[in-house]
């Protein structure tokens, strides 16, 4: 996922898009202690997703407090 298309989301489409990464994320740990998991690329793709939408959840608002 792209910065570019995040910032295309809503802010309650990125609340529910992170929240979803979260559980991904979570489960992919779980599969990776257990040994299940093949792809551990996944983990990585994953963090890095949710960190993106953190920081631009974080933008938008620093951008509402210059605007005041």
């Amino acid at each position: 996922m792209k910065a570019g298309e995040i910032r295309e989301m809503s802010l309650d489409e990125m609340v529910r898009k992170k929240e979803s990464l979260k559980e991904t994320y979570f489960n992919l740990r779980f599969q990776n202690a257990t040994g299940q998991l093949e792809n551990t690329g996944m983990l990585l793709k994953t963090r890095k997703d949710i960190a993106r939408i953190e920081t631009v959840i974080r933008e938008n608002q620093l951008n509402k407090t210059d605007q005041k």
